[in-house]
């Protein structure tokens, strides 16, 4: 039993010797034999096994592991090198079961049959295998390096051409026209406009090829920083250097325009001079003027006051708060009267004269409605357009320091439904106008003539200044009815006596203030 259980041992141990490291019988010193590593033998069979045992028990060595090998190649891939047997429960024989055999002691029983043992694994065998995982870990690494290095020469050439290609875009010269120039175009700055937004513009314009030429010509000539808000007029296809030139030129601002406080639409005459005062449609004129010499062109008086008298009023840019007056207006030549506001403006010269008009009334409106226009009516009981119209006989008969006792007395002369008389609104319908009046023109009856008529003028007389609308929107508190301007100095005195405004009178025309031309 006990040579039996030594025989099935070893066949065990190599059955799994061979299947785990194959090898020839010359591997072993063998000139032969079957590749299981079993030498033939009367008992290679198991039909002599009449053992009632079923199991073929495992024998190890305390001191020596069953298989030497502590490659890293044998590491647990996730698969079994060796069968799993289920061992059914084992009852102990009759016969005293023979104690564990160790691994040598095995061997040792099976060379004294005639058996031959598993030789033990040499260091030759172990330094080959550690050979072989070395020079796969070299071919490895090596082709890892190709990989990367293959990887990296890609990245360099691509970032190299994107590199030139960026040189040759930004330093590259840039395009530029090589002239002659073409016809002037009108160009805007706006305000707050960098030197890259205004060559961006010239660009749009067809001034110059490209904002690069301009920008690289702009930041050569220090004057760049003296550019105000406004339009320009620079010849179109022009090199950059002769764009930048013509942009800080003196005649290149157009379309600039200064209205003072008091201005009317219509050209007016002084009495006592002679000398024209120009109304907004001949300032409006003179700063649409486009080119030199004979190939100057303007937007002419006529057709300023042509388009002024025009029934569209969406076209001409009227305000929604003074659209149905403007409608109601008893002359159409003077019906966007104080629509166009006190002040310095800019437009665009190239535009037609509605164009023109609607560019200035527009801006107007809004400058009007930032003092609070809209709302200004709740002490006054006056609207928008009213209170526009009152604001424009402040501006006539007031100094600025005056401003609001005039508003005061406007107001409290249209709560007791007493005329106005101002001088003011009988000048305003008189191509000859002077301070002084005489008793035709106060009893001529007009829509404005506040001497022959109750109420506000059906109209502005004048483009009010914004102080003078902030006056009527907030009248300075007071019981005036009557005011009058003593002096050359503009010394004005208020009362609600009109006694008192007699002697008042009295003192002005000693003064010669008073004093008519004709």
């Amino acid at each position: 039993m006990t040579d039996r259980w030594a025989r099935a041992e070893e066949r065990y141990r190599q059955r799994e010797a061979d299947r785990r490291y194959r090898r020839d019988d010359r591997a072993w010193g063998r000139d032969g034999g079957d590749t299981g590593g079993r030498a033939a033998g009367p008992h290679d069979d198991w039909d002599d096994y009449d053992d009632d045992t079923n199991v073929i028990p495992r024998y190890t060595d305390d001191d020596e592991p069953l298989y030497e090998d502590d490659s890293p190649l044998y590491e647990d891939d996730g698969y079994d090198d060796e069968p799993e047997y289920d061992e059914p429960e084992y009852e102990e024989p009759e016969q005293q079961a023979p104690p564990p055999r160790t691994q040598r002691s095995s061997a040792r029983k099976t060379a004294a049959e005639g058996k031959p043992a598993r030789p033990a694994r040499g260091s030759r065998g172990k330094r080959s295998r550690m050979a072989s995982r070395k020079a796969a870990e070299r071919k490895r690494k090596r082709r890892n390096m190709w990989l990367i290095g293959g990887v990296f020469a890609l990245l360099l050439a691509g970032a190299g051409g994107f590199a030139v290609k960026k040189l040759i875009g930004e330093f590259g010269p840039a395009e530029d026209f090589a002239g002659p120039a073409g016809p002037l175009v009108v160009v805007q700055v706006h305000s707050g406009d960098t030197s890259s937004q205004i060559a961006e513009t010239m660009v749009e314009k067809g001034v110059v090829a490209s904002t690069g030429a301009f920008f690289e010509a702009a930041v050569r000539n220090s004057g760049m920083s003296s550019v105000q808000p406004g339009y320009y007029q620079i010849p179109s296809r022009s090199p950059a250097a002769e764009a930048v030139a013509a942009l800080l030129g003196k005649n290149a601002r157009v379309g600039n325009l200064v209205i003072s406080e008091g201005r009317l639409l219509h050209d007016q005459h002084d009495v006592n001079t002679g000398a024209r005062k120009e109304g907004i449609y001949t300032k409006i004129a003179a700063a649409s003027c486009i080119g030199t010499g004979a190939q100057q062109k303007c937007v002419t008086y006529d057709q300023l006051d042509a388009a002024g008298s025009s029934p569209d009023l969406a076209a001409l840019g009227v305000p929604s708060w003074a659209e149905q007056s403007v409608r109601e207006a008893p002359d159409r030549k003077r019906q966007i009267e104080g629509l166009i506001a006190a002040g310095t403006w800019d437009f665009d010269p190239s535009g037609t004269p509605q164009q023109i008009l609607r560019q200035l009334i527009s801006s107007s409106a809004a400058s009007y409605e930032s003092t609070g226009l809209l709302k200004s009516g709740a002490e006054t009981e006056l609207s928008p357009y009213e209170t526009l119209i009152a604001a424009s006989l402040v501006e006539r008969e007031a100094l600025p320091q005056d401003m609001p006792k005039v508003a005061r007395v406007i107001v409290n002369r249209l709560e007791v439904e007493q005329p106005l008389q101002f001088d003011s609104t009988v000048n305003y319908s008189l191509d000859r106008t002077e301070v002084a009046t005489t008793d035709d023109d106060r009893a001529t009856r007009t829509p404005w003539n506040t001497y022959a008529m109750s109420g506000l003028p059906a109209n502005p007389i004048a483009a009010p200044s914004l102080n003078a609308l902030r006056a009527m929107e907030n009248p300075e508190p007071g019981n005036w009815l009557y005011f009058v301007t003593i002096d050359q100095k503009g010394t004005t005195l208020f009362t609600e006596s009109y006694s008192e405004h007699l002697r008042n009178i009295e003192k002005a025309r000693q003064s010669g203030i008073l004093d008519s031309g004709r």
